[in-house]
């Protein structure tokens, strides 16, 4: 009893071995299952593996250098659109756009290169203030030249002949800080007192007067003449003042 039990174990170990022996014969000549997943498994690993001398589709190695010996710097489109983007955001944040050069008026050009504007550069008009009796009034000079010019100073006005009408005196405190630069199609201003209100025996009543305006050595040749608001104007000259040529009637400086 005791020998049959031990040549059945010698038998089963026998078995094991030569089991162990096929298995190690299979995988030497790569026929074996185990061995051809394991051999497949190497081989898709491979086909991923990027090759160093391979070009990546942006057109250059793996190295970031091109093929035709340049560095690659701004070479793809993307570079090239990065390098536009930050040249785009350097010009407006840096230099500002060219208006800012255009001086008063938004003319697009410096004072010093815009000319002075001439009497026919420009369409003078008159409105009366919203008061009783009528105290001021405002004039409008309208550039109507088509190109861009300087209004210098203030309204040269004459109520009456142009040879002996007294001279109208400009208020200081209206002059704007820097001299007003017209585009085509854009106005100035200019506030007037023609009298302190009321019947007064030096009063006169004007259906039109005169302007003219400055050139850069003095009065400019020629002058506009101006019609009055319905029912003429009633002018003091004594106590008639001017405001100099402004973008804008501005409170406390045009007030007078």
């Amino acid at each position: 009893m005791r020998n049959h039990r031990k040549h059945t174990v010698l038998a089963a170990a026998a078995v094991a071995a030569l089991s162990l022996g096929l298995t190690a014969c299979g995988g030497g000549d790569g026929t074996g299952t185990k061995d051809e997943g394991a051999a497949a498994s190497s081989q898709t690993a491979t086909a991923v593996k990027p090759d160093a001398t391979s070009k990546t589709d942006a057109g250059s190695n793996t190295d970031g250098s091109n093929t035709d010996g340049s560095d690659g710097s701004g070479s793809g489109t993307g570079g090239a659109a990065a390098q536009t983007a930050a040249k785009n955001k350097g010009g407006t944040s840096g230099g500002g756009s060219g208006t800012s050069a255009g001086g008063s008026g938004g003319s697009g050009k410096s004072s010093a290169s815009a000319p002075a504007c001439a009497y026919g550069d420009v369409r003078i008009t008159v409105e009366k203030a919203d008061e009783t009796p009528t105290e001021h009034v405002v004039l409008t000079a309208k550039n109507i030249s088509g190109r861009s010019c300087r209004l210098l100073q203030y309204p040269l006005i004459a109520f009456g002949p142009i040879q002996t009408a007294k001279d109208i005196p400009a208020v200081a405190k209206s002059k704007p800080p820097v001299q007003v630069v017209l585009a085509p199609g854009d106005p100035a201003y200019a506030n007037v007192r023609v009298a302190n209100g009321g019947v007064h025996e030096d009063n006169k009543v004007v259906t039109s007067f005169t302007v003219n305006l400055f050139a850069p050595d003095g009065p400019a040749e020629g002058s506009v003449d101006v019609k009055a608001p319905a029912g003429g104007l009633a002018v003091d000259e004594a106590v008639a003042k001017t405001g100099y040529w402004t973008p804008e009637l501005r409170n406390g400086a045009d007030e007078f």
